[in-house]
């Protein structure tokens, strides 16, 4: 299963991105008494005590009137939130008692009360649990009362999530059908790959750019395997979108790569990739999502450049992705099509496999032997314990240290390529989560950390200002639907 997904909702300033930070462990989402100060949805790892862990996501206030026109937008956010939700946690201001917007944020949550939760926060002193049994009119029975600010209830509040995602992840079906989204610049050919796809007219093709204003989803079957195709509208800049409704088209472009398991990123061969695809692979980073660079319309480019050179150049355009798999396609002509979606079953494959714990803790074995963490500022550097697998979708590891925040952007970036070549992930993205030990083992005494045989010796050499030289290693690139990289 993927990590759980908890969404905080509920109307403006009822203290949602206190709860947010409360849960957390730390700042992260903004706390402000302005209502609609938070727009888009917010997320961080949560974890209790090293065993349960999941996503929580703060959310905007439903109901606000955003001063910058963009309560659709803030509207769609929501809704995208608690469509993806495992559990919702709708809070409630026991403060204010009762609202219209409560009742009306009530009605909208009713189709999905299996997964609803009642919370009423602000209940700041003992005395005023007495006065939240209105709260029940909601219809999500009695209400846990809460304090984000002095935490009162909230030993309660975790073991209500703890089993709550337990119950819901057990009754939850593992939906084995891919969801493939087909996205790219404008005018890239994407309709036409999906009717390549289909064998048929299912989506209009036409040479106008932006035909495709909305995502359209296109269950298909081939050779036996079912997937769901996502066609989504053309990317382009910003500056350049004529209304709102290519501003929404372009929200809705980034929420079908967010629900898809796989996406084909398309580019169009006759055209130099610009900012808007780099600003497109950045979201594909961004949201950890497998993907298949797919250059469309390579029988236009035929003598211009080989299979080769075009990979060398993708990786020199796009070096934080450099492990996504290349396919060189022709809609039209229907060319290496099915290669590309065989590619694609591997890369959901993939992203769905998960690692036993002492193959995931040799891997790091063998990261940490070949180059030890850095120092920040002449620090000692930071101690690695263990690492472990906690979901799958994008496979999230969980990488215990005795202080994260040691850990350099450069020997994270080192680890998930080392991770990436020992474990069965070479071509999807992973998450990589760091957080600091607070519990010990059975005999009540720390987990040894796993370091190579000279870090002693590293951190000797560190405190006295010399620095140790790591060593590298280099990989080819393999071959993927007829493509070097």
């Amino acid at each position: 299963m993927s990590i759980p997904v908890v969404a905080i909702v509920g109307r403006p300033n009822v203290g949602k991105s206190s709860l947010f930070n409360s849960l957390v462990g730390r700042r992260t989402s903004i706390v402000e008494p302005t209502p609609g100060v938070t727009r888009d949805r917010v997320s961080s790892i949560c974890d209790f005590d090293e065993k349960l862990f999941f996503e929580l996501v703060d959310t905007g206030g439903f109901g606000i009137v955003d001063r910058d026109d963009l309560t659709d937008h803030v509207v769609r956010q929501i809704r995208f939130a608690i469509e993806r939700a495992t559990l919702i946690l709708f809070l409630v201001d026991a403060r204010d008692g009762l609202t219209p917007l409560d009742r009306a944020t009530a009605e909208w949550l009713r189709p999905h009360h299996d997964r609803v939760r009642l919370i009423a926060n602000k209940v700041d002193e003992p005395h005023m649990a007495d006065a939240i049994g209105e709260f029940a009119r909601l219809g999500f029975g009695e209400p846990l009362a809460a304090s984000a600010v002095t935490g009162l209830g909230r030993s309660t509040l975790r073991d209500l999530l703890t089993l709550s995602l337990a119950s819901l992840e057990s009754d939850a079906p593992d939906d084995p059908v891919m969801k493939l989204a087909i996205v790219g610049k404008r005018n890239a050919g994407k309709s036409s790959f999906i009717n390549a796809i289909a064998g048929e007219e299912r989506v209009i093709v036409s040479e106008v750019p932006g035909t495709t204003r909305d995502s359209i989803d296109v269950r298909l079957s081939r050779d036996g395997r079912t997937f769901v195709a996502i066609d989504t509208a053309g990317v382009r800049k910003k500056s350049r979108l004529a209304d709102d409704i290519e501003f929404f088209a372009q929200t809705r472009v980034r929420e079908s790569i967010h629900r898809a398991d796989v996406a084909l990123f398309l580019l169009d061969s006759t055209v130099p990739a610009g900012q808007v695809d780099k600003n497109l692979a950045q979201i594909l980073a961004d949201e950890h999502k497998p993907f298949i660079f797919v250059v469309n319309k390579w029988d236009l480019a035929k003598g211009k450049a080989g299979t080769e050179e075009y990979g060398e150049y993708l990786t020199k355009i796009f070096p934080q992705v450099a492990f996504a798999p290349v396919a060189f396609t022709s809609a039209k002509s229907g060319r290496n099509i099915q290669s590309a979606i065989d590619v694609a079953m591997s890369l959901f494959k993939q992203s769905r496999t998960r690692v036993g714990t002492g193959q995931l803790n040799a891997a790091m074995q063998h990261a940490l032997q070949e180059k030890g963490p850095s120092s920040k500022r002449g620090r000692t550097p930071p101690k690695f314990y263990y690492a472990t697998q906690v979901s799958v979708q994008p496979p999230t590891i969980v990488v215990f240290v005795n202080r994260p925040e040691s850990v350099t952007q450069d020997y994270e970036r080192f680890l998930l390529k080392r991770f990436r070549e020992h474990l069965p992930f070479a071509e999807v993205p992973l998450r990589l989560v760091f957080r600091p030990r607070r519990s010990a083992d059975a005999e009540g005494k720390p987990k040894r950390a796993v370091s190579d045989p000279g870090a002693s010796r590293k951190e000797s050499r560190t405190r006295r200002g010399a620095a140790a030289s790591p060593r590298r290693r280099t990989r080819g690139k393999s071959s993927v639907a007829g493509a070097g990289r």
